[in-house]
Order: C-alpha cells, then structure tokens, then sequence
C-alpha cells in the first residue's frame, strides 16, 4: 500500500479540526536550541499543527517527537489519542520501527475500542513486514510480520486493512517457503538427505499455496531417490504431475522417475 495513500487513510485531519490552529512551525518566534520547541510548553494546536508541518515536509523523526510532546504536555486532549498515532505514523515513515510498534501498542493499551484501533494493529503489522530480511537470514523476524498481519486479518476481516494483510501475508509465506528451500538445497548439496526431504516436505505440507511447491515436489523426489525409497519417489513426482502438469520440475521429475524407479 502506498505511503501517502495510508496516512490518507488512517490518519487524515480533517480540515474543520485544522481551521482554528495557529499555523505557527517549529522554527517560529521562541526557538531555542537551534530552532527545536518540542519541549517548551506550548497549547495544543500550535504544538500539533507543528508536528504536523513537520511529517508534511518529511522531518519524520521531528514530528514524531513532536506528537509525542501534544501527548506528554495534554495528555487529556482530544487531541492525545490523535496525536498517538501520528507519532507512530512518524516513525514508520522515518523507519524507526521499533519505536513506531511502541507508540502503536501504547495507543491499543489506552484505547483497545477505538475506532483507529484497527489501523494501529495494521501498522504494527507493517513495521514487522517492513524488517524482513532475505532468505539467508534468521527469519525470526518474518514470523512476528506474519503473525501481526494475521492478527489484522482476524480482528478486523472486514476493515479496510485486511484485504493487503492477506495479499502481504501471501508474500510473507511465499518468503518462509524460499527460507526452508535454501536450507534444503544446502543439505542436498552436503548428501544429507533425510534431513532435505523433512525440509521440502514442509514446504509442501504448510506452504503448498506458494510458488515454491512444484520445486519442492521435485527436490523431494531427488532426495527420496538417494535415499533408496524409489516407491516414494513415485509418490511426490505422481503429485507433482497431478497438479503441476505442465511445469519444468515435472519434466525433470518424470526423467528421473523413468531412468532410476524400474516399472512397476
């Protein structure tokens, strides 16, 4: 989902709300400390109309602190709440996770019922996709986006939110099925069969809506093979060619099948 398109979505100010503020910024009359307010007490709408001014020109890490300071300084205004996820907002777009999740979890824990809820379990859930690394890497972090997108998906199926959760959880599974076909090729490539065909079978059994499927069916058929169980062999490339007929791995499945398992 576009940047811009989720602040319109999520965090939109209307402009009834922004028509009584002083549009006064932070490098304004009273600057201290080369021209940074956030800690000088100010009234509410000018402290947030700053912040605001902030995330328009892209000073994400400013505006975060900024919002931060319309909590800490009115933490019973309306404007609070708002103002929580705004930072959150701000620290995403400046790719501070970590902080983003914490000013996210802060505002469910105060307002679990809000309507805004559903958007600050989405961006919880986007600062997790957001990390993961490529397949050669721990992928604890993969797990925690795809736990998070899950969770959106859950609580809210019907918010707006959810139908990108499912499509990135899609990408999230299809990237744990990449992570368990590297480790499998690499124990392929050191003759430790058992321990490839476990991993190939994972794919097939909890990723078999991936791309990655009609390979991992080839490779088991490979490992099943080296391992002398030719019947089983039989069994993942009949399956393969059941449901992936016309694919290369089928080809070569089939190849294999034929020179190496005697007719039955």
């Amino acid at each position: 989902m576009n940047k811009k398109i989720l602040l319109a979505l999520g965090l939109g100010v209307s402009a009834s709300l922004l028509s009584g503020c002083a549009m006064l910024g932070v490098g304004g009359g009273g600057s201290r400390a080369g021209g940074d307010t956030r800690y000088v007490a100010r009234d509410v709408n000018t402290l947030y109309t700053a912040a605001k001014q902030k995330l328009d020109v892209q000073q994400y890490q400013v505006a975060a602190a900024l919002f931060d300071e319309v909590e800490r300084q009115h933490p019973y205004s309306p404007w609070a709440r708002r103002a929580q996820l705004m930072s959150a907002f701000s620290y995403y777009m400046g790719q501070k996770y970590n902080e983003s999740i914490s000013s996210a979890r802060r505002f469910l824990s105060i307002h679990p019922g809000n309507k805004d809820a559903p958007y600050a379990y989405y961006l919880i859930a986007l600062c997790y996709y957001e990390q993961i690394s490529d397949v050669t890497r721990d992928q604890k972090i993969t797990q925690q986006a795809l736990s998070a997108l899950g969770e959106v998906q859950r609580r809210y199926p019907t918010s707006r939110y959810a139908a990108d959760a499912g499509l990135k959880m899609d990408l999230v599974n299809d990237h744990l099925a990449g992570k368990e076909m590297e480790i499998g090729r690499f124990y392929q490539r050191r003759g430790l069969w058992l321990a490839s065909s476990v991993r190939f079978r994972e794919v097939i059994d909890k990723y078999q809506a991936t791309t990655h499927t009609p390979e991992a069916l080839y490779r088991l058929t490979e490992s099943y093979l080296a391992m002398g169980v030719p019947e089983e062999a039989r069994k993942s490339a009949a399956v393969l060619g059941n449901n992936y007929p016309g694919s290369k791995w089928y080809e070569r499945a089939f190849e294999l099948v034929q020179k190496h398992v005697p007719a039955a």
